[in-house]
């Protein structure tokens, strides 16, 4: 068997669904239109450019929702799958997951972006396997705006993959091809550990990195 990893956002996704689902809050006026909007800006080129505290950013995400019921929780799950992820999915990230599935590969999601979010967009690829960012509960099931455990992020990600492969009684040398798609810099740690690594739709800086490397560059979306 083989293993296929994929980062979410900008590489099956053309857009990136934390920054997107801020935006969602504001057009629903759940979240403020300048103060809202300017620290989701702020806080995307941090990611954007390698200097992000990911528990800031997870405690500011999280605030608006947090505090609602769940019922409430899940509508806005529902609302925003269907305004802004569905239609963003493209037949060609479908088809490349879809592939790897028909070859009999071990696959799963690995994403920055926290589990609130990501969830129904794994569903809609119909990945069960999801790490993402996990999300502290307090005693009662709410979400307290705080990390559990190790985050999926940078080399956190080689950790949630290993944590999740041995749950499976596996490691990654078990597989012979480990394929890895990422978009991002931030994914080098992950990247360099398989012997597949794939930069999709890369950022400039990741372009630059594959080309030395002789890295497969994929290209998803125009």
């Amino acid at each position: 068997m083989n293993l296929a990893l994929f980062d979410l956002d900008h590489t099956l996704l053309p857009l990136d669904s934390d920054h997107e689902f801020g935006e969602f809050l504001i057009r629903h006026e759940l979240a403020d239109g300048v103060t809202y909007r300017a620290r989701n800006n702020t806080f995307y080129e941090q990611y954007c450019n390698g200097t992000l505290v990911l528990d800031d950013y997870i405690a500011f995400t999280t605030s608006i929702w947090r505090e609602l019921d769940a019922e409430a929780q899940a509508a806005l799950q529902q609302t925003f799958m269907e305004e802004v992820i569905l239609p963003a999915i493209h037949p060609q990230a479908v088809e490349l997951v879809e592939r790897h599935r028909a070859q009999g590969d071990l696959l799963a999601i690995v994403t920055a972006t926290n589990e609130f979010v990501t969830r129904p967009i794994a569903d809609a690829f119909n990945v069960d396997d999801l790490l993402a960012v996990r999300l502290e509960r307090d005693a009662e099931g709410r979400v307290t705006g705080r990390i559990d455990g190790v985050p999926s992020f940078r080399e956190g990600k080689i950790t949630r993959v290993e944590q999740w492969l041995s749950e499976k009684g596996r490691q990654l040398s078990d597989f012979g091809r480990v394929s890895f798609y990422s978009d991002s810099p931030n994914d080098l740690p992950l990247l360099e550990r398989a012997n597949d690594p794939v930069a999709t739709n890369p950022s400039p800086a990741l372009e630059t990195v594959a080309r030395e490397r002789g890295w497969r560059i994929l290209r998803l979306f125009a």
